[in-house]
């Protein structure tokens, strides 16, 4: 969960979004070393009054800066790449949930059960308990079971809608007429909030998305719930 004046990312919640926060550290350090590198340059520049024509007109140089920025885009090419193919691999799920975006909410289809869906509506502001937070939270929650890869399958019935939990690393668009997937892994137990990741009407900022994994046993109960409530 996302907290006042927080810098960097939430916590890491699935094995792709700690891959991708490394990945995000070892991008940003390239990054703070360029730009160390660059700054130096310039003061060193500016400051001095010293000239060197070995370093005006040098083809050691020019390899240098022609050879080392190419070695730079390897470095950060390679492991985005790997964190690529990692997050559009989708081996042998467990379960398949199909999530289809509605103007301003979501419903939400067990594929693998008979007949077992819901619609997720923001919980209004008057209507919150105490620990629930503001414009996130639903009235029914997305649960999965933690530790098991979980297939979501995602599509719109009327606008561009987007599925997105940053916890997890997942963010799909939904698109009328497409059916899009994407794969998680929760690697604890817990409650992720997302929202819609794009603009969709005038109530765009209403629609959240609650995921709630639990381990298997209590997954199991809550279906039974589900199909007694039914």
């Amino acid at each position: 969960m996302a907290h006042p004046s927080q810098l960097g990312f939430q916590d890491a919640a699935s094995p792709v979004m700690e891959e991708l926060l490394h990945f995000h550290d070892h991008a940003l350090m390239i990054v703070f070393l360029i730009s160390t590198l660059v700054l130096y340059i310039i003061v060193a520049m500016v400051t001095t009054k010293l000239t060197n024509k070995y370093i005006l007109d040098s083809q050691e140089i020019e390899i240098v800066w022609t050879i080392l920025p190419a070695v730079i885009l390897i470095l950060i090419a390679l492991p985005s790449l790997r964190i690529l193919y990692l997050m559009d691999e989708i081996n042998d799920p467990h379960l398949t949930v199909k999530a289809m975006g509605h103007q301003w909410y979501w419903s939400y289809e067990y594929t693998d059960y008979e007949d077992l869906s819901f619609d997720s509506y923001m919980v209004p502001t008057q209507d919150l308990i105490p620990g629930q937070f503001r414009l996130l939270e639903t009235d029914h929650r997305m649960v999965v079971p933690m530790e098991s890869p979980v297939r979501v399958l995602v599509s719109a019935e009327d606008v561009l809608h987007s599925w997105a939990v940053p916890a997890l690393g997942v963010k799909m668009d939904a698109v009328p007429g497409r059916l899009n997937q994407t794969a998680f892994i929760t690697a604890r137990p817990g409650v992720f909030y997302g929202q819609c990741s794009e603009i969709c009407g005038a109530n765009h900022s209403f629609m959240p998305i609650v995921v709630e994994a639990v381990p298997l046993k209590h997954f199991e109960n809550w279906s039974s719930l589900m199909f007694a409530d039914a």
